[in-house]
């Protein structure tokens, strides 16, 4: 009979509130939506980082016959061969090089032509314009200060350069994003409380007869309070429920049948990963809204 009579309040608590009750889902549903989705992009770009900083390279760039007029660097003329055979034994001796990758002029004309076939400047360039250069896959990523130390200044090397550097520039891109997406989710979520607090306290002051008599039979707090909990739960369920059907659409609309294409060079994370994340959202979406409205209640009530 008691659970009847719950679940009767419920149905018409959230019935004469329809409006604010809509307002709570949706704000529910974006703030959970921006939530998951941080916590995706957190793991997506750790990913990235995993997967890239595997595979990036120092770059030695030797001396050609054209640094050797505009490059101070490289001053004292183009690399000997001398000069190249040495590099190549100092890197050899390197216990944290793992493998050393010799690029010609040519190979690297040829590249470059592949690469920016429709730039104005590759019909422009020769072979003989191009830099030689060393691509060492270091065994740790993070020395690269070594190679960096070790063959920076020396006679024949125009440049060391590190790939990090213009990956690191992504990462910090797609981690500002991620902190705006964080920012926007808590600003949501105070919206949200903020509906839910006062949805409970118009529904409140709706029933404050119900509510009178109540108290004179002698109902308990909880009695009382359980109604309007359990609105506010299921606002908040069905809002995390849209949220998750946000969350699994853009993995499968935009991640999986788009970008996925697009950018083929990018390990997007896996199903399994956007999964771990649903009980997390479902949850903060059914016990957030029902926490509000216990406060509200113990606050404005009374009870």
């Amino acid at each position: 009979m008691r659970a009847q009579f719950v679940l009767s309040e419920i149905g018409v608590g959230l019935r004469r509130n329809l409006t604010m009750t809509f307002a709570v889902v949706i704000s529910v549903a974006l703030s959970l939506a921006l939530f998951g989705g941080s916590l995706l992009m957190r793991d997506q770009v750790s990913s990235m980082k995993g997967y890239w900083y595997d595979k990036v390279q120092v770059s030695i760039f030797l001396c050609n016959k054209a640094d050797a007029e505009a490059d101070a660097n490289c001053a004292r003329g183009a690399v000997t061969t001398q000069q190249k055979a040495q590099i190549k034994n100092d890197l050899d001796k390197l216990s944290i090089v793992e493998h050393v990758y010799y690029e010609s002029s040519d190979q690297a004309y040829k590249h470059y032509k592949e690469q920016f076939k429709d730039s104005p400047l590759a019909a422009s360039l020769t072979p003989d314009q191009m830099q030689e250069s060393y691509r060492i896959k270091l065994k740790d990523p993070e020395k690269y200060k070594v190679i960096d130390t070790a063959f920076s200044g020396r006679t024949g090397v125009q440049s060391v350069e590190d790939q990090r550097d213009v990956l690191e520039n992504l990462f910090d891109l797609l981690g500002g994003m991620n902190v705006a997406a964080l920012g926007v989710m808590g600003l949501m979520l105070i919206v949200a409380l903020l509906l839910i607090v006062n949805t409970v306290r118009v529904s409140a002051f709706s029933r404050r007869r119900e509510i009178g008599i109540m108290r004179l039979v002698g109902a308990s707090g909880f009695y009382i309070q359980a109604p309007f909990i359990m609105e506010a739960a299921i606002a908040g369920l069905i809002g995390a429920g849209f949220a998750i059907a946000l969350l699994v659409g853009g993995k499968y609309f935009l991640v999986d049948s788009w970008l996925a294409e697009q950018i083929p060079l990018v390990n997007f994370i896996g199903w399994d990963v956007v999964i771990a994340k649903l009980p997390l959202v479902l949850a903060i979406g059914l016990l957030m809204p029902g926490l509000a409205a216990f406060v509200a209640l113990r606050k404005y009530l009374k009870v």
